[in-house]
């Protein structure tokens, strides 16, 4: 029997009627407070959050696509183009449009003879990429390549041939290592470059020129705003900002000497670095050997790059740059003209060489390069003949800190300065520096044979070739620099700030040195004159032969039994016309053995072409 009170007691309508209200307010607070809250967030999104929702919208629907600058172009002094942008045709592919693009790979592959190392690039590219984008397989197609997909192209979807604008080095090895090239952006670039003007750029400056000028050269991005759909595919371009193009480069470098010095380099490994005396212009800056740029462009094969970084030779070492030499005997003039600054000896003073030198109380004989020595000799015969014994007279004289605090005012130990990226400062040595680098103190010998440019002293033909400027310059200093000019659509300014500055010298020493140095070359006894020949101007210079290993005391060096690598360099430094100079050029012949009869010709070739012009050398010769 079902008990009938439990149903009686809920039909009471005080009850009901008060449960049924509070059930009736709960859910009116309950709606009302969600529609508070509906107005709140509209509100919200209507007003206060307009521009943020506003701008998350279009960016769903536009899309900013970056428009890569043309980069700019550099010339040589007379308007040659060094780096310039030309057409070039690649085979692209986009990922999907291609039903099965393992096996249009292999095909392709076959086709065109494409490398297995192409095809990993690839790969590794379009995981980067989205699908719908034009992913690059092949670079630089040669026409032939062209001309044999183009038979195909209509079995192949998704596949075509598109042409770009890419760097080209049309001198490639002569000016590798000064004007430089561009490569791939890697990780570490990728951080540093700004991320605003890099967008869309896959190449940027990595030596020379190219890398020391990157932000002129590379110019301004500009960006397409591009209509998409929901996929992200592009509809429509709604509206754009055109990129600015990178300035133009004018160099001082004149390629005409530039082929010269690399050519008359050839058989050795070396460095040639000429300068304009009165404005530091650089007219040559040769380093051999060199390598093709070119390759670097796209991405040099690890074949190829491995076989450039063990080579024995080191194509890719700026020896203009970055090579340090002891400089021999051609630091001999800025030591005769300290004697005469520091008037610890004159023009006219004399010294017996019996072909050695002796420290007193001291048993070491340093050896003049003349085994049976000079006999009775002056400055300007010291100069003149490069008599070793003198100048450990000298310095001895003198004594390493005052060599060390006259050489360093022309340069000597210290960087020259120059618009490019790399370079080294040499070394100069002092009992400062051996103290703090070697732990020891500075010993008398190693004055003697600092004196002739040879034991802890080091420096590059860039330094080597400023000084001899400052020389011809009677001691006007010039700042080497590679820019002359840098021209864009709207500007043209000059390049590096050329400063200059005077070293206090007398001028009737400086005279004194000049006249010795063009009897190195004019004197029946000098140690250049071969090279006076078919010229009808003076020329000062000297020779120089720094060792590349010690020889003891007891041994003699003999070029024809040793090792060619372990043969001394041959230097020559050189200004013209010796009173009126125009042209300064520095030579380092790596193993040359002897200045005068292997580094002064070279020197002599670039002087006689500056000087009389190409026409003219050929008729002397």
């Amino acid at each position: 029997m079902v008990d009938m009170t439990r149903y009686n007691a809920i039909k009471d309508p005080l009850a009901e009627n008060r449960i049924f209200l509070s059930r009736v307010v709960a859910v009116f607070i309950i709606v009302l407070l969600l529609t508070f809250g509906l107005i709140a967030r509209l509100v919200y999104l209507q007003v206060v959050g307009h521009e943020h929702y506003s701008t998350m919208a279009k960016s769903n629907r536009i899309k900013i696509v970056p428009l890569i600058p043309t980069r700019g172009i550099i010339y040589d002094r007379h308007g040659r183009v060094l780096a310039e942008n030309i057409p070039s045709y690649s085979l692209e592919l986009i990922p999907e449009q291609i039903k099965d693009l393992d096996d249009t790979l292999q095909k392709l592959q076959q086709l065109l003879d494409i490398p297995d190392e192409k095809i990993e690039q690839f790969l590794k590219q379009k995981k980067r990429e989205k699908r719908f984008s034009s992913v690059p397989l092949l670079l630089r197609m040669s026409d032939e390549e062209v001309a044999k997909f183009s038979v195909v192209r209509p079995y192949y979807p998704g596949v075509d041939v598109h042409a770009r604008l890419v760097r080209h080095y049309p001198y490639d090895i002569l000016t590798a290592h000064v004007v430089g090239y561009v490569g791939r952006i890697n990780e570490k670039e990728l951080k540093s470059l700004p991320m605003s003007e890099y967008r869309g750029t896959h190449h940027v400056g990595k030596i020379g020129i190219e890398k020391a000028y990157e932000s002129q050269l590379h110019g301004q991005t500009g960006y397409s705003e591009i209509e998409t759909n929901a996929q992200g595919r592009s509809v429509k371009s709604v509206a754009s900002d055109d990129p600015v193009p990178g300035a133009n480069l004018y160099l001082t470098l004149d390629i005409d000497l530039q082929k010269t010095a690399y050519q008359a380099l050839e058989g050795y490994n070396g460095a040639v670095v000429a300068l304009e005396v009165k404005t530091g212009d650089i007219l040559v800056f040769t380093s051999r050997p060199g390598f093709d740029p070119n390759p670097f462009v796209y991405g040099i094969s690890s074949k190829a790059y491995k076989a450039l970084q063990l080579s024995d030779d080191r194509p890719m070492f700026n020896r203009a740059l970055r090579g340090q030499y002891p400089p021999g005997s051609t630091i001999k003039p800025f030591m005769g003209l300290a004697g005469l600054e520091y008037k610890v000896t004159d023009f006219q003073h004399k010294l017996y060489c019996p072909g050695y030198y002796q420290l007193p109380k001291v048993k070491h004989k340093y050896r003049d390069w003349k085994k049976w020595g000079h006999g009775w000799v002056d400055l300007n015969d010291a100069v003149t003949q490069s008599c070793d014994v003198y100048f450990y007279d000298l310095a001895r004289t003198l004594g390493i800190d005052r060599m060390h605090d006259f050489l360093q005012k022309f340069g000597f130990g210290e960087k020259t300065g120059v618009d490019l990226v790399g370079e080294k400062s040499g070394l100069l040595p002092s009992r400062e520096w051996k103290r703090k680098t070697r732990k020891q103190p500075w010993y008398p010998g190693e004055t003697l044979i600092a004196g002739i440019g040879q034991g802890f002293m080091q420096v590059t033909p860039l330094q080597l070739a400023r000084a001899t400027a400052t020389l011809a310059n009677r001691g006007r200093v010039v700042m080497p620099h590679l820019v002359d000019r840098i021209v864009n659509s709207n500007y043209t300014k000059a390049g590096v700030s050329k400063s200059k500055s005077q070293i206090n010298l007398n001028p009737k020493n400086v005279e004194d040195i000049v006249s010795a140095m063009v009897n190195v070359v004019h004197g029946a006894r000098g140690t250049a004159r071969t090279l006076k020949q078919d010229i009808n101007y003076l020329i000062a210079g000297k020779t120089g032969t720094a060792q590349v290993f010690s020889v003891k005391q007891e041994e003699k060096y003999n070029e024809d039994e040793i090792a060619f690598k372990l043969r001394d360099h041959a230097l020559f430094i050189t200004f013209a016309p010796a009173y009126d100079p125009q042209i300064a050029v520095a030579v380092i012949v790596e193993n040359g053995g002897h200045g005068g009869s292997v580094a002064a010709p070279i020197a002599g070739k670039i002087m006689k072409q500056f000087l009389m012009g190409p026409e003219e050398v050929v008729d002397a010769n």
